[in-house]
């Protein structure tokens, strides 16, 4: 039987790319998101997916979304927590909406979604967790002091529940990309984009589908030795 995969955030960007390259892996993939309906009936048309519409800020939502995931293609197998948002701002004018929606979605996802599929994942004694970090949860950014928190506590999530569950055939890793060809890097102005890539010793921008490979690996049925990792894709911007 094939593995079945729920991606967060799945129908744009990196999250797209992982979806794509799942399905073209042999998985049974859903894709979640939470406003673009547009772009969600796209990715369900053009690549084949089930899409989930739901917050994953919340745990009943989360919950609703993980049931209709199962109940059209069995247990979830491999969990990809890609979503998240900004809502960038120094911090001493940051407001407590700025801070609290980013740690929401970014940070208390992870436990709203990965709290849905631990116990079957231990129960079958296999299961794939790849969650999706940033640089910036790394070296930290200006005026993301609640996107780099929120970013940097994955890191802590993925080697704790690491530990817990290694025993049980589970893995959780973590990736920590650098800026890569999305739509929200697109559309930062040409010189500030200059100015990013002229950072990155490679010399630029970094692809959904080089994001997409790592996590095709670490989901597979060879990666059973890897868990507790960050995986930094960044160009060498940023060597931890």
């Amino acid at each position: 039987m094939p593995r079945v995969a729920f991606v967060t955030g799945g129908t744009r960007g990196i999250g797209r790319a992982i979806v794509e390259r799942l399905k073209a892996d042999g998985m049974q993939v859903a894709a979640g998101y939470s406003g673009n309906d547009a772009a969600a009936q796209a990715c369900a048309e053009e690549l084949g997916v089930l899409v989930v519409k739901g917050n994953v800020g919340s745990f009943a939502d989360c919950q609703q979304a993980v049931e209709k995931v199962t109940e059209a293609l069995g247990p979830i197998d491999v969990l990809v927590n890609n979503a998240g948002i900004t809502r960038d701002g120094v911090f001493h004018r940051m407001t407590s909406e700025q801070w609290s929606d980013v740690i929401r979605v970014n940070m208390d996802s992870l436990f709203n979604m990965t709290r849905q599929v631990i116990e079957g994942m231990r129960e079958r004694e296999w299961g794939r967790i790849v969650n999706i970090s940033s640089i910036n949860g790394q070296k930290g950014q200006i005026g993301q002091t609640n996107y780099s928190a929120a970013k940097a506590g994955m890191i802590g999530f993925t080697k704790a529940l690491a530990l817990e569950n290694a025993r049980k055939g589970v893995t959780v890793n973590c990736i920590a990309p650098g800026y890569i060809d999305t739509d929200m890097v697109a559309s930062v102005p040409e010189q500030v984009l200059k100015g990013i890539i002229a950072q990155i010793p490679v010399g630029r921008l970094g692809t959904g589908e080089e994001i997409a490979d790592m996590v095709a690996f670490l989901a597979g049925e060879r990666a059973g030795y890897v868990t507790g990792s960050t995986l930094s894709l960044n160009g060498g911007q940023f060597m931890a």
